[in-house]
């Protein structure tokens, strides 16, 4: 197993409280990692140690064999490791195509003199981008609304527009902050199927997430956390008939 990511004796404190306590844990180069616990056990304040957007105060983070933990949180996706929030944060007045199309910012570069004059390259540029948001459309089941604007869609096509815009960033890792809230049965099941065919293109998946069906249908490894500590690790099945996890969460 190739590494992409390795969490080494993450910790963080505020001031007497320890929201996470010493937690370690690799994702694999493919595949899906899910996190879970109960509300509070320190799940998104360990995603926020990942990413970048809060410093550990102790552990260290290293994606790809390079340390990255104070690394803030736009040097992280250039390279690669690329997080989605719990609330949906899209651009209500432009199109599915063109909010995706704002994803692609990390890779793309171009001056001012470049948008006011728009040469040859550019408009190969902004053809190419247009072509791959609507790839990424079609791939997590939004083709038919390239066109509709984001403010019209029902939540749970937003939430799978912020994945495809995600994508645009061309990530190794993809963070999933609780992408299946306030989904229905039939949404959260197209997500699964979503989420298996971006870790069967190649990009490693870490995923936040209570709903525990998503989980045991799509994760290849769970970690579960509880008080800030790791309590369990381990395949799905592995993981749903383990006692700890059993008392402090799936009971």
């Amino acid at each position: 197993m190739t590494v992409r990511l390795s969490v080494e004796g993450a910790t963080k404190r505020y001031g007497g409280l320890t929201a996470v306590d010493d937690v370690s844990f690799v994702v694999p180069d493919r595949g899906v990692t899910a996190i879970i616990g109960p509300n509070g056990a320190g799940k998104t304040t360990l995603f926020n140690l990942i990413s970048g957007a809060q410093p550990p105060t102790a552990g260290r983070v290293v994606f790809e064999g390079e340390d990255v933990t104070r690394l803030p949180p736009e040097a992280k996706a250039a390279r690669g490791l690329v997080r989605t929030f719990q609330l949906v944060k899209l651009f209500a007045d432009l199109t599915a195509a063109e909010n995706v199309a704002v994803g692609t910012h990390l890779k793309t570069r171009g001056g001012f003199l470049s948008a006011v004059f728009r040469p040859p390259s550019i408009r190969r540029m902004e053809a190419g981008i247009a072509a791959r948001s609507r790839e990424l459309l079609d791939l997590v089941g939004l083709g038919a609304v390239a066109d509709r604007k984001a403010a019209t869609l029902s939540y749970g096509r937003q939430r799978l527009l912020e994945v495809a815009r995600a994508l645009a960033a061309e990530p190794k890792l993809l963070l999933l902050d609780e992408p299946a809230a306030g989904l229905n049965a039939e949404e959260s099941a197209r997500l699964s199927d979503v989420i298996r065919k971006i870790a069967a293109s190649g990009t490693s998946v870490l995923l936040i997430e209570h709903d525990m069906t998503l989980v045991m249908n799509t994760a290849d490894d769970v970690v579960v956390i509880d008080f800030g500590r790791k309590i369990a690790q381990g395949a799905p099945a592995e993981v749903k008939a383990n006692p700890a996890v059993i008392a402090a969460y799936l009971g």
